[in-house]
């Protein structure tokens, strides 16, 4: 406190920290300030470094609620969100109908935008670099924000360190899937007609690296076979050559093998998650069929750039799960085979560090080398 020429000397007094005491003295010239902390006299270059610091606290704080109100407020202007990867990909149309459904619920624009490249990798890059105000977002997947670390030598971004992770949209499993010309009619008949013929059972998938390969080599180190890789440029031209008996077998989404397999052209031995899919209820998983704990799935998450601030990414998860928690939602998103997660930050952050290690360990015994 300032005081006032001449005066008496006032007794010593605690301030409202217990360790803080104020003294007033007499003076002849210019107001005194003197300040005890812990017993012991303040210098004026310490008390210019506390005046510092007191200042700064104060503008943390006044910081700290402007990001507050901006967080409540959110969102109060158009929202972008980045695909990384093609229009009509399964990607692509669970992104549009979150963002739809998002901006009727805000009354806001929610504005879709595709950066397509490098399996994800040019989007996921961009978004790197974009202003961490809540306004510039992506969905991401679990290859590019968990496989893609493993799978390439060189990437662009840091998949722990580059992004701030917001919620998880929901997941998605494979079917694992033959053509009717393999003779094998149930998993445990594949894996002994694949070890019987050890290397020569062929699988498709949608080309180095991508989850189908790396789905059917996790498979196939867990089972103890050995099977033929052959590459496509994409799942849909590896589902063709599968419908059309060239190759064996595949690791296919659900939503895309599951008419082919209603009609016959294709036959389900079993599907990846840990618990049976709704849309195939009679196909049991690979837990059940005896390799234990078995998981190889798809996840769509939400993500912001490095930097997002704590509240505005919880505003930003809770808006969106209370979206995919409505029964419209959940049954649209079910009928691609995606069931609804709405994970919250913590969870998904968990989550990507599981998966990342678990596809870097799948990446190393399978003897793929890094692009």
């Amino acid at each position: 406190m300032f005081v006032p020429c001449p005066r008496e000397q006032a007794p010593a007094g605690t301030g409202s920290h217990p360790g803080l005491q104020v003294n007033e003295q007499v003076c002849t010239g210019p107001a005194v300030f003197l300040l005890r902390l812990n017993g012991k006299d303040l210098t004026m270059s310490t008390r210019g470094k506390l005046g510092m610091m007191l200042a700064l606290a104060a503008s943390l704080c006044t910081a700290s609620a402007v990001a507050q109100e901006s967080a409540a407020q959110w969102p109060d202007k158009p929202v972008h969100f980045i695909v990384p990867f093609a229009v009509g990909g399964s990607t692509d149309l669970v992104m549009r109908r979150v963002a739809d459904e998002l901006g009727k619920e805000t009354g806001h624009p929610m504005i879709v935008e595709n950066r397509v490249g490098g399996g994800g990798l040019v989007g996921a890059s961009w978004i790197t670099r974009q202003k961490p105000d809540g306004y510039t977002l992506m969905i991401g997947t679990i290859s590019t924000h968990a496989m893609h670390p493993s799978v390439f030598k060189s990437l662009p971004y840091d998949i722990f360190k580059d992004f701030t992770p917001v919620t998880m949209i929901g997941t998605i499993p494979d079917l694992i899937v033959v053509n009717p010309q393999v003779p094998a009619k149930t998993l445990p008949e594949f894996i002994a007609l694949a070890k019987a013929k050890p290397g020569r059972i062929t699988y498709a998938s949608g080309g180095p690296g991508t989850s189908s390969h790396l789905g059917a080599e996790y498979f196939a180190a867990e089972a103890g076979i050995k099977l033929n890789h052959i590459p496509y440029k994409g799942s849909g031209p590896a589902l063709v050559d599968a419908l059309g008996g060239h190759v064996d077998m595949m690791l296919d989404v659900i939503m895309t093998s599951l008419e082919p397999v209603k009609n016959g052209r294709m036959r389900a031995l079993a599907v990846t998650s840990l618990t049976r899919s709704p849309l195939m209820p009679d196909v049991p998983t690979v837990d059940e069929l005896g390799i234990k704990n078995f998981e190889a799935i798809i996840w769509f998450a939400i993500y912001g750039p490095a930097g997002l601030q704590p509240d505005m990414q919880q505003r930003i998860a809770d808006r969106i799960d209370h979206v995919l928690q409505r029964p419209d939602m959940k049954a649209f998103l079910l009928q691609q085979g995606i069931q609804v997660a709405g994970t919250g930050p913590a969870q998904l952050s968990q989550q990507m560090r599981t998966d990342y290690a678990k596809w870097k360990h799948v990446v190393e015994i399978s003897g793929f080398e890094p692009q």
